[in-house]
């Protein structure tokens, strides 16, 4: 059988890659809209990543994940250089801290989800494991969960105090501010972010019953 000449193996790959691109858009977009419309996030409070090649694609500033669309993504470098699009969020050290804190990670999603944050208000949690695993699931999906200072969101105060702890811990709950949640791809950080909310409003409602 006579092989492909060299240009058309380059168009296939590009096809190819181009596919992969959209189809991880398309996950990015229908997490996005699941996660706003059944609460878990409000207004243009939420970021989410992904990696693609050598590429981080990120929800751009301001963007709403109620309303979001692939054209609501912007690429950048592995260093937080703009490639194209429009500007990234302001939370993007955020991401890029644990894209580069393991090659198996593949997406972040960041939420301001209430259980999750009413959990930070509860006293002398274990800051390295600040979730208890009423469930097996939690601890089954994502693993532990690390315990952020309170900074101010955007602030180098909040990405330094991330980076300090980022090696501590398998997801991370911002105090007063919401979870940050790492996976393989879109998908598994989703469905890891699914799980710490549930696992919050569990712990939450038997703290509230007196019974933590």
């Amino acid at each position: 059988m006579e092989e492909p000449c060299p240009s058309h193996k380059r168009k296939d790959e590009t096809i190819n890659m181009n596919n992969e691109l959209e189809k991880k858009l398309e996950q990015a977009v229908w997490a996005a809209h699941s996660l706003f419309e059944r609460g878990k996030t409000s207004g243009s409070s939420a970021n989410m990543s992904f990696r693609h090649e050598d590429t981080i694609y990120i929800s751009a500033s301001g963007s709403c994940f109620g309303t979001m669309t692939p054209e609501d993504f912007t690429a950048i470098t592995p260093d937080g250089a703009p490639i194209s699009g429009r500007k990234p969020s302001k939370e993007w050290p955020l991401h890029l801290a644990l894209f580069e804190k393991s090659p198996d990670i593949g997406a972040v999603i960041h939420t301001h989800s209430p259980y999750s944050i009413l959990w930070t208000f509860v006293p002398d949690l274990n800051e390295k494991d600040c979730i208890p695993d009423h469930t097996p699931y939690l601890k089954m999906k994502l693993g532990t969960v690390g315990l952020i200072p309170y900074e101010k969101p955007g602030s180098q105060a909040l990405f330094d105090a991330f980076r300090q702890r980022v090696q501590d811990s398998d997801g991370y709950l911002l105090r007063n501010h919401g979870p940050v949640v790492p996976g393989k791809n879109i998908m598994d950080a989703f469905y890891c972010l699914e799980e710490m909310e549930e696992s919050a409003r569990i712990a939450w409602e038997l703290y509230r019953a007196g019974l933590r």
